[in-house]
C-alpha cells in the first residue's frame, strides 16, 4: 500500500467521511508529519489530535506530528502550528537528492513538494556558473545546485536569521563550503552592497517578492545576458491559459525595467490553494540598448 493510501486508510478509521478534508493534506519532513489544516473545515482541534496519534501509532518513521494553522507568512516564510502527537519536537533532518538539511518547521519554510523543482534548476544550471539564490532559506536549492551542477559559486541569501544560521550549518553538512556562500540580510540590499553584476543565473523562489524584487536580480547578472527563474502565485483556468500569462507579467515587468526575454519558459509547480497555483517562468534575459 503506497503511502497515501495509507493515510487516505488511517484518515477515513479515525474521522469517518469527513477524512476526505486532510487525507490529501499530510507532509513527511524527515521524522515530522505536517497536516495543513483546510481554511474552511469541519474538524475540531481534537479530531486532529485523535488523527495525529494515529499518525504517529500507525506510519513507520513518524515520530512527531504537527497541524500547520496558518498560511507561510513573507518574508521570513514561517507559518503557526500546533503539536498534535508524538515528540513535542520541531527539529529534524530532511534528505533530498543525496543532500540532508536540518530544519525546524517552526522556524523555517520547507516542503518536499519542491524536490522535483530543486532538481529540475540543478539541472539547467551549468558547470562554473555563479549563481544567486535571492530566497534562500536553509539552502536546500542552492546546496542542490551546489552537489549536483558544480557551480564555481552560490550565493545564497536569506533574510531570517534562523534560516541563515542553519542555512550555514547545512553547508558544513553537506560538504560544499568552497562553492555555497551564505548572506544574511534582505536580498535587495546584499546584492547592491556585495553581488551587483556577479551571476550567471539568479533564482527568486519567493513569489510574494519575485517581481519587486526584479531590479535587484538584473543588477546582479554579469554580463548582458543571464537567465532568471522567477516564481509566481497564479489564479489557474481549465485552459491553463495562466501560463502564458505569468510569462506576459515576467515579460512586462522585465521590459520596464531596460531589458527584454528572448526566451521564457513556464511550468506548474505546485498548487498552493483553492484554483491557485505556484508558477515558475525560467527566463533568458538581455539588455537592450
Amino acid at each position: 500500500m503506497t503511502r497515501g493510501k495509507i493515510v487516505k486508510s488511517i484518515a477515513r478509521e479515525v474521522l469517518g467521511s469527513r477524512g476526505v478534508e486532510v487525507w490529501s493534506r499530510l507532509e513527511l519532513i524527515g521524522d515530522i508529519a505536517v497536516i495543513k489544516k483546510p481554511i474552511k473545515t469541519s474538524l475540531t482541534l481534537e479530531d486532529f489530535k485523535a488523527l495525529g496519534e494515529a499518525l504517529a501509532r500507525k506510519i513507520p518513521g513518524v515520530k512527531s506530528v504537527w497541524l500547520a494553522v496558518s498560511p507561510v507568512a513573507s518574508p521570513y516564510k514561517t507559518r503557526s502550528y500546533v503539536h498534535l502527537a508524538g515528540e513535542e519536537r520541531a527539529w529534524t533532518i530532511y534528505r533530498e537528492h543525496g543532500c540532508s538539511f536540518k530544519v525546524d518547521i517552526t522556524r523555517v519554510f520547507v516542503t518536499p513538494r519542491l524536490g522535483y523543482e530543486h532538481l529540475r534548476v540543478a539541472s539547467l544550471t551549468g558547470r562554473g556558473e555563479v549563481v544567486v539564490n535571492m530566497f534562500a532559506g536553509v539552502g536546500v536549492f542552492s546546496i542542490v545546485i551546489a552537489k549536483i551542477s558544480k557551480p564555481r559559486a552560490v550565493h545564497s541569501i536569506d533574510i531570517n536569521v534562523d534560516a541563515y544560521n542553519l542555512m550555514v550549518e547545512n553547508v558544513k553538512i553537506n560538504g560544499v563550503e568552497d562553492i555555497v556562500i551564505p548572506h544574511l540580510g534582505d536580498a535587495a540590499r546584499v546584492v547592491e552592497e556585495k553581488l551587483v553584476g556577479v551571476a550567471d543565473r539568479v533564482l527568486m523562489p519567493l513569489p510574494d517578492l519575485a517581481l519587486e524584487y526584479a531590479p535587484y536580480a538584473l543588477k546582479a547578472l554579469k554580463g548582458p545576458r543571464g537567465f532568471i527563474h522567477f516564481y509566481l502565485h497564479m489564479g489557474m483556468d481549465k485552459k491553463r491559459e495562466f501560463l502564458g500569462k505569468a510569462v506576459d507579467i515576467v515579460k512586462s515587468k522585465v521590459e520596464s525595467l531596460g531589458w527584454s526575454i528572448p526566451n521564457a519558459n513556464s511550468r506548474v509547480v505546485r498548487k498552493v490553494g483553492p484554483g491557485l497555483a505556484q508558477v515558475a517562468v525560467d527566463a533568458l534575459v538581455e539588455k537592450t540598448g
